[in-house]
């Protein structure tokens, strides 16, 4: 027989700093927890921070000046993370969701939610779509790819409609 207190399934949710993701985050708020008020998801949004090296490109050899340049390109990155933090902060504010854990976690965005949906043991986990083309994706991946068939959990992919001109 079920206990009548059950622990809530956890639902991760990726951001960043694009329209895409403030768009997925928003729509998952208005289907899934408002306006319940019991809502079945502990919410834990997770932002992957990329390192001022990746930023920046260093593959092979540092070249010179390079030592000057990655505490500036880091201090950039910082200064985006927190804005999308806080940009995602408030919108589960103004939809009156406030139990949230936010993580920042350096690292490639494919491996970074993959992990935080291991660590939290997380039953679904939801991206936004960017909507790139076949070429695109090609060439720069596409983390929603990688999550539906990395990911151990259900992948949930929203994608913002297309506006007509």
């Amino acid at each position: 027989m079920a206990s009548s207190v059950t622990e809530k399934q956890v639902m991760v949710i990726a951001i960043d700093d694009s329209e895409h993701s403030t768009y997925a985050l928003k729509w998952t708020l208005d289907h899934f927890f408002v306006p319940v008020t019991n809502h079945i998801f502990k919410l834990v949004l997770v932002h992957a921070k990329p390192s001022a090296t990746s930023a920046v490109g260093l593959a092979g050899p540092v070249y010179a000046g390079a030592a000057e340049i990655l505490p500036i390109v880091d201090s950039d990155l910082r200064k985006i993370a927190a804005r999308v933090i806080e940009s995602a902060k408030q919108i589960c504010i103004d939809k009156s969701v406030t139990d949230v854990i936010v993580e920042v976690v350096e690292g490639d965005p494919r491996n970074v939610l993959c992990e935080a949906v291991e660590k939290h043991h997380a039953s679904i986990l939801v991206v936004g779509s960017h909507g790139y083309g076949a070429i695109k994706r090609a060439v720069l991946g596409s983390v929603s790819d990688y999550c539906a068939h990395h990911a151990h959990c259900s992948v949930m992919i929203v994608k913002k409609p297309k506006t007509k001109h």
